[in-house]
C-alpha cells in the first residue's frame, strides 16, 4: 500500500514540473503587478470613475452646496425621479429631523424652520 502511494505522489509531482505547456506561459511579460481599478473597470463602474475624475457627482455622494434656503435662493435637491424625500435638521444642535417630500416643479417649505427646497433633475452617467 505504501508503494502505491509513493508511485502516485511521484507521478503528481512530475506533472507539476512540466511548465512548458502554453497554459503556464504569461500573456505579456511587460505586465507586472496587479492592475489598478482604473485599468480593469468596465461599463457603469468606468463611467462613474471618469465622472468623479472630472469633478462631477454621478450619485450625489458629495455634500450638498450651501444655499440660503430662502424663496429666492432655495436649497437645490437633485433627483433622477419626479420626487425625493428630504430630511431637514432645522437647527445645528437639533436632535430631530423633519421629513417631507419635494416634488418636481414645486418649491417646498420646511414646516418647522421655513427653509425652501426645490427639486432639480439629475442625470446618471
Amino acid at each position: 500500500m505504501l508503494n502505491v502511494r509513493l508511485v502516485m505522489n511521484s507521478k503528481m509531482l512530475s506533472r507539476g514540473k512540466d511548465r512548458s505547456h502554453p497554459l503556464f506561459k504569461t500573456i505579456n511579460q511587460s505586465i507586472v503587478g496587479i492592475p489598478t481599478d482604473e485599468e480593469q473597470a468596465t461599463g457603469m463602474e468606468r463611467k462613474v470613475m471618469e465622472a468623479l475624475k472630472k469633478g462631477l457627482d454621478p450619485y450625489s455622494m458629495f455634500p450638498p452646496k450651501k444655499h440660503a434656503g430662502t424663496k429666492e435662493d432655495p436649497t437645490l435637491v437633485p433627483s433622477v425621479t419626479d420626487k425625493r424625500i428630504v430630511g431637514c435638521i432645522c437647527e445645528e444642535d437639533s436632535s430631530s429631523i423633519i421629513w417631507f417630500w419635494v416634488h418636481k416643479g414645486e418649491m417646498h417649505r420646511c414646516p418647522s424652520c421655513g427653509a425652501h427646497y426645490k427639486l432639480v433633475p439629475h442625470e446618471v452617467p
